[in-house]
């Protein structure tokens, strides 16, 4: 006699994913200091709360391990490549990119539900990368996890995001989020 034993959820080994513009793929050691440049920016801090303000390389390295788990997973977002490399140049040792333009979590919330949350750099705000990350880790996270609900928390006022969200399919459950003034939204 056999016993089958479900698989263990875990978000430790999402796959690379790729966007008309974007590589995106779990953030490692060496993206550090690029997630520091992205994040250390009052806009992005005051908007994540549990991101702090001055956010050092110290941080960057701290919340990328904070995946080793596979209960919270940080995605980053990199502008691909828009042309190939010119006739002897060399292509970039990293095949994701060097401009990180935005990051994704993903954290698995209880059995039944794995929460996203994501942040766009600057320079990047008002492009088009958010709707195009977020809508290829929700699709990715639908199809890996049928059985869980895709939820995620923000500000009413946060006019960008909240617009952003409906966009993808969430919808305002009318309760508190778990962050405070943020409101809890489930994909339908």
């Amino acid at each position: 006699m056999f016993t089958i034993r479900a698989a263990r959820d875990s978000l430790a080994d999402l796959p690379r994913l790729e966007t008309a513009r974007l590589s995106i793929a779990a953030l490692r050691p060496e993206d550090a200091p690029d997630l520091r440049r992205l994040t250390d920016d009052p806009a992005i801090t005051a908007a994540v709360d549990f991101l702090p303000t001055p956010f050092t390389v110290r941080d960057a390295e701290d919340l990328i391990r904070s995946g080793a788990r596979g209960q919270d997973r940080f995605l980053g977002a990199w502008m691909r490549p828009t042309e190939a490399p010119q006739a002897g140049a060399q292509a970039s040792a990293d095949p994701a990119g060097p401009d990180l333009v935005g990051v994704v979590g993903t954290h698995l919330r209880g059995s039944g539900a794995i929460e996203i949350g994501y942040w766009v750099g600057g320079a990047a705000r008002g492009r088009g990368f958010a709707f195009e990350a977020v809508s290829a880790i929700v699709a990715l996270l639908a199809r890996r996890f049928p059985a869980r609900i895709i939820v995620a928390e923000c500000r009413p006022g946060n006019v960008a995001s909240w617009g952003l969200l409906q966009k993808l399919g969430f919808r305002d459950t009318g309760e508190e989020g778990h962050r405070p003034g943020r409101r809890l939204l489930q994909r339908a």
